[in-house]
């Protein structure tokens, strides 16, 4: 696959998966037990921040790889890291991703969020159990 159609697979995987709910979608864009992985992760976020959204900044790509900086938003409305429901909501998180491409498909992923900054947003410390 060209670097173009891997940037539009990662597209599809915000735009898609994650933005519509939608990560049976992940069983089409994934291989392996990279979409397994991917669904624990974030089913879990999806009902704490039920409003959450993911914006892509920018995508570069080189060969089999997609390097992914996002931002994020969402409401805290359900348990997260054990922590109740604020109804804080956090804004324009960082996140930043590399995606690598098999045959095709995600085959695995590598981030950094800023979660000091989303946990000072919904005034949670993050000292505090």
């Amino acid at each position: 696959m060209s670097s173009e159609q891997n940037k539009q697979l990662v597209r599809r995987l915000v735009d898609q998966a994650v933005a519509q709910h939608d990560l049976d979608l992940l069983d089409q864009l994934a291989v392996g037990e990279f979409a397994e992985v991917a669904k624990r992760w974030v089913r879990p976020f999806q009902s704490a921040f039920p409003d959450f959204e993911m914006r892509v900044v920018e995508l570069i790509a080189e060969g089999d790889t997609v390097v992914g900086h996002f931002k994020c938003s969402g409401t805290h409305l359900g348990e997260w890291l054990g922590v109740p429901a604020t109804g804080r909501r956090f804004e324009d998180v960082d996140e930043i991703y590399i995606f690598h491409i098999r045959s095709g498909k995600l085959a695995s992923a590598f981030g950094v969020e800023d979660n000091l900054t989303r946990l000072h947003q919904l005034g949670i410390n993050p000292g505090s159990p």
